[in-house]
């Protein structure tokens, strides 16, 4: 909805969600120019509409870029979708209704991109029925990947055992859930967010963008979620990966120290907690984290390339600025960076 100045605005009802604005690819400063501009009360200088790129929603828009960049096939995720899970929680028929919506969309750009584009569909764990119903839609559309919050579920953790079920369906179905920066529920206490403006992005949540993930891994792993699913497959996308060597030492360390304090582990898993992880578990990794470094620590297997186009903290020439500021790779190291692990996530190959 357009205010009186021409700003664009995303609304439930009668109530503002968030700020509709426009990505402009690598340059972070023009968001934070136009902010500016939304609260000093100047007009919009160009109508949403007609400044919004047809790449941003056109498929076939999107493929000729694919081909400009030389990208064979990309993960597309919902923009104003990362927005309204959480200011939506209190009206969950909402949030269904729109993830719905949306993942009917995601169905028709599967179709029209001849197997180049993987759109993420948006789901919620809250009623399994409408889960499992949606999977079911989703994956005879084509659809493989669908993102889910690293948050509590209506009070019950990832791992809880009436959850089991979401799992088995997301296995039965061949769709990997993803986990994605969003504006779901709070890893910490809301208070420690509650100083900050910008309720979608607050500095906390950029500062421990990994916490949310690292903490439904972590009771995912400990508590025999991969162990009961062996078939499940995990996908961390935009959320930084450059914790996961340490996350993947204190899990094993914590679980150990636990295990010999109280004379016996929290549950018998035949493997490792980090085995797990490595096992069914794929992170994407940005370009300034140093792909290089982690593959060394984490081995070929675990890291996505990602560019986070076409966000303004994103790279605007994903594969060129990509190695520009990371660095080439070679071999079987970059195969398995830029699509081997991708195509095994979305269940491409075995």
């Amino acid at each position: 909805m357009d205010d009186d100045l021409g700003h664009a605005w995303l609304v439930q009802g009668d109530r503002r969600v968030d700020l509709a604005e426009i990505h402009h690819p690598g340059d972070l400063d023009a968001m934070g120019a136009y902010r500016q501009r939304v609260r000093q009360g100047l007009p919009a200088e160009v109508p949403f509409d007609e400044a919004l790129p047809r790449a941003f929603h056109d498929p076939e828009a999107r493929l000729g870029q694919l081909d400009d960049f030389g990208v064979d096939a990309a993960v597309l995720f919902p923009n104003y979708g990362l927005l309204w899970e959480r200011p939506l929680a209190d009206r969950p028929q909402a949030q269904l209704a729109n993830m719905r919506a949306w993942n009917r969309w995601v169905g028709e750009v599967v179709s029209a991109g001849g197997g180049r584009l993987h759109p993420v569909a948006h789901l919620s764990l809250r009623d399994l029925d409408w889960l499992d119903a949606e999977l079911a839609r989703l994956s005879a559309a084509g659809v493989r990947l669908a993102m889910v919050a690293p948050a509590l579920v209506e009070g019950k953790p990832l791992s809880d055992p009436q959850l089991d079920r979401a799992w088995s369906a997301f296995e039965d179905h061949g769709i990997a859930p993803v986990f994605h920066v969003a504006n779901f529920p709070h890893p910490f206490h809301d208070a420690w967010y509650d100083q900050d403006p910008d309720a979608a992005a607050p500095v906390m949540g950029s500062v421990f963008i990994w916490s949310a993930p690292a903490l439904a891994i972590c009771d995912m792993a400990i508590n025999g979620v991969f162990e009961r699913h062996p078939r499940l497959r995990l996908g961390v996308m935009e959320l930084s990966a450059v914790w996961v060597p340490m996350f993947l030492l204190m899990l094993d360390g914590g679980f150990d120290f636990h295990a010999r304090f109280n004379g016996r582990p929290l549950h018998e898993l035949p493997l490792r907690p980090s085995e797990y992880v490595r096992r069914q578990v794929r992170v994407a990794v940005f370009c300034y984290e140093g792909p290089r470094r982690l593959i060394d620590h984490l081995g070929e297997d675990m890291l996505m390339f990602s560019s986070d186009y076409p966000h303004a903290e994103g790279i605007a020439r994903p594969v060129e600025d990509y190695e520009r500021i990371a660095g080439p790779l070679e071999g079987r190291a970059a195969e398995r960076l830029y699509a081997g692990n991708l195509e095994w996530l979305v269940g491409a190959s075995g």
